[in-house]
């Protein structure tokens, strides 16, 4: 009998590309497993899901506000609207066991296959677990986590420590740092300057990055800027006077781009984080203040502590960024030393171990039936 596995999360990168990942190893232990998954509507999953070959619904389900509280009467009515639609899908694809990567839409269609006793599985990628993950991890069968001491949050008993899915092609890369610069369109002999704040871009970031550049030109260092979608428009033309600066909203090729940066400037999110260590990154960090529970500050702690990654916080990166760029940059026993550092945090193949559990979990599921 074909495994049948339901997914269910999104709404950032962060949490569609380990899902993505997840699918890709079950797929390649079970290549006729039936995989579906669930969104939510106009969020980044509709799209990048289909890209990757799977099937998606999505449901009408947002985040509550914590600053216009009138706007959560329509957030409890699309949270209503998502559970009886969950409640529908659930019954009609008769999954064996459902994963929650995190996100709005894990928690309707992993609370409707607990009433409905299928075994579940929740994957949290940060070191400060979201809302979501737990209230739903008393009843989940395993959880997947990518941070030691996470049964300050969690029954200990249900922990397992995988770390978190990266996408295969950013291990798959086996270009050279020279190679990579050149694929870029960059010297291979000149310092090379990373800076990612996400598909959609971080503000702070971004005018950090602007008022860096009349500094990096002087230093002869050079940039490759992946502004996001929403500040594009801002910051390419900014940009466009300098020589030794790439701009643009998206990278798609993020594995020749961590192959060709000598530092690398982001976000602390926690998927992010493990790309950088899996690949032994020199970073410089700026947690974004806009998420639940300060979460990205303590993930970049759990980073800094252990001398693997240097942060900026978020108020202070447009004065500060600028120059620790490029003294960090052009310190080589620094960046060798921070390389080595977060090499050492890395967890390897995560998508496999976590594969080998939802498996597992379907095929005790499939024998009860």
């Amino acid at each position: 009998m074909p495994l049948k596995l339901l997914i269910g999360g999104g709404g950032t990168g962060g949490h569609i590309f380990p899902a993505l990942s997840i699918a890709n190893a079950v797929k390649r232990h079970c290549p006729d497993a039936e995989i579906l998954f669930v969104g939510a509507l106009g969020r980044m999953e509709m799209e990048k899901v289909p890209e990757a070959g799977y099937k998606i619904i999505g449901l009408p389900v947002a985040g509550f506000s914590r600053t216009k509280l009138w706007k959560n009467f329509g957030v409890l009515i699309k949270l209503w609207r998502s559970m009886r639609m969950a409640r529908k899908i659930v019954k009609d694809f008769q999954p064996d066991v459902v994963v929650g990567v995190g996100g709005y839409a894990s928690a309707p269609v992993v609370k409707r296959a607990q009433k409905s006793h299928i075994p579940t599985l929740i994957q949290e990628q940060n070191s400060y677990p979201g809302v979501t993950n737990k209230l739903l991890a008393a009843k989940a069968c395993k959880i997947c986590v990518a941070y030691p001491e996470m049964n300050r949050f969690f029954p200990e008993e249900k922990i397992v420590e995988t770390g978190n899915p990266v996408r295969q092609a950013l291990t798959e890369c086996n270009l050279t740092k020279a190679e990579a610069k050149k694929a870029l369109g960059f010297n291979p002999d000149t310092p090379l300057v990373v800076s990612i704040g996400g598909s959609l871009g971080a503000a702070t970031i971004n005018e950090a990055i602007e008022a860096a550049l009349p500094l990096l030109a002087r230093n002869g260092i050079n940039l490759f800027w992946q502004t996001g979608k929403i500040y594009a428009d801002i910051a390419i033309p900014k940009a466009e006077p300098y020589v030794n600066v790439k701009a643009m909203p998206f990278v798609k090729q993020m594995d020749v781009a961590y192959r060709a940066a000598d530092l690398v400037v982001s976000r602390a999110g926690a998927g992010t984080i493990s790309e950088l260590e899996l690949l032994g990154v020199p970073t410089i960090l700026v947690p974004s203040p806009n998420v639940a529970e300060d979460h990205q500050r303590k993930n970049a702690m759990a980073l800094t502590t252990r001398d693997a990654a240097l942060m900026i916080l978020d108020a202070e990166a447009v004065e500060k960024l600028p120059e620790a760029i490029v003294k960090t940059v052009t310190d080589k026993e620094l960046l060798d030393r921070l390389s080595t550092n977060v090499k050492l945090l890395a967890k390897n193949k995560a998508d496999e171990k976590i594969a080998r559990l939802v498996i597992e979990l379907a095929k005790n599921n499939q024998l009860k039936k």
